[in-house]
């Protein structure tokens, strides 16, 4: 009788899920009009404090989370890639790919501080809460600077052996970093400041995005092969693979919806549903613009938040999850 129950309930479970995947149902909730020109990166989402930050070619931009007003402007920041959020220290940190520089800002009033020198072409940049520091991928120079995210201080250098492009962290000593030019991704242990292991991705290629399922300990790599792979986190096996769009650039995942969002760069941001650790169903395709590669995602609000630059028109869209 029991062993009977037990599979009803799983029966009931995975139809629940799949019910769940089939149900997601994004569309267009506004367009947004923002400052400036040129090209856009990684967008940055501080959940607490309900900012969106854009990076915006030499500039970044900062909305309202939840109504979208222009917040202000971090200027100065010549070929800007990522932001990065320390909350405690009341700091943010932008990585200036043209300048090989961070720019520290303060969070309330946006007043940028003195840059600080790290390697070449700096990317992403993120901050690693077990640590508290700022890790910078130097994309030309192949390595990390940390940076001690209280005063900007420089707390060494991690060699990586090859051009990171994006980096998670699982908040427990390990920092995950894609190597684009060797299709890896690594396992850094953020302690020691160095290399633990090298994971090859066949059949991906050319990994750019990531985010992670801390919980059940997977990766979600974005690969520019268009590939989707999934990596269980504790020894770099690819446990799942699927097929995504062209020019993979962001990704994120939500561990309460388990859903896995990537944007690429033909338009289109990927939904996948995790139905188990190692098995993944595609929930939508949401329809952005074209080159509209990079994406921000709000888990308070579900929205996926994309810059886009149609007819000249600087704007980001924001798609919501609707019933």
């Amino acid at each position: 009788m029991k062993s009977k129950w037990l599979v009803a309930c799983s029966t009931v479970a995975l139809a629940c899920a799949a019910a769940f995947a089939a149900s997601v149902n994004y569309q267009l909730l506004k367009k947004v009009s923002v400052p400036g020109a040129g090209g856009w990166d990684y967008i940055s989402v501080d959940e607490a404090a309900r900012r969106v930050y854009i990076s915006h070619a030499t500039q970044v931009e900062v909305l309202d989370a939840d109504s979208f007003a222009h917040v202000g402007t971090i200027p100065n920041t010549p070929g800007v890639h990522g932001i990065a959020v320390a909350s405690e220290a009341g700091r943010g940190y932008i990585s200036a790919g043209k300048s090989d520089a961070v720019v520290p800002f303060e969070l309330t009033t946006l007043k940028p501080l003195p840059e600080i020198r790290v390697g070449k072409k700096p990317d992403a940049i993120i901050f690693e809460p077990l640590t508290k520091r700022i890790y910078v991928m130097n994309g030309d120079s192949g390595n990390i600077t940390v940076l001690n995210a209280s005063d900007g201080s420089v707390a060494g250098t991690i060699e990586l052996g090859g051009g990171p492009e994006f980096a998670v962290s699982d908040g427990q000593g390990n920092l995950y970093v894609n190597l684009e030019d060797k299709n890896e991704t690594l396992q850094v242990d953020v302690k020691a400041m160095k290399v633990k292991d090298r994971w090859p991705l066949a059949p991906c290629a050319t990994p750019t995005s990531l985010a992670m399922d801390v919980e059940n300990r997977r990766l979600f790599v974005g690969c520019r092969s268009r590939h989707f792979a999934v990596l269980n986190a504790d020894n770099g096996k690819v446990v799942f693979t699927a097929p995504i769009g062209e020019r993979v650039d962001a990704g994120a995942f939500d561990a309460k919806t388990r859903l896995v969002y990537l944007s690429t760069g033909d338009g289109k941001v990927f939904v996948f549903h995790q139905d188990s650790p190692d098995q993944y169903s595609l929930s939508q395709e949401i329809s952005t613009l074209k080159g509209a590669k990079t994406m921000g995602y709000d888990p308070k609000t579900r929205n996926v938040i994309v810059p886009t630059s149609d007819d000249g028109a600087m704007s980001v869209l924001v798609f919501s999850p609707q019933p």
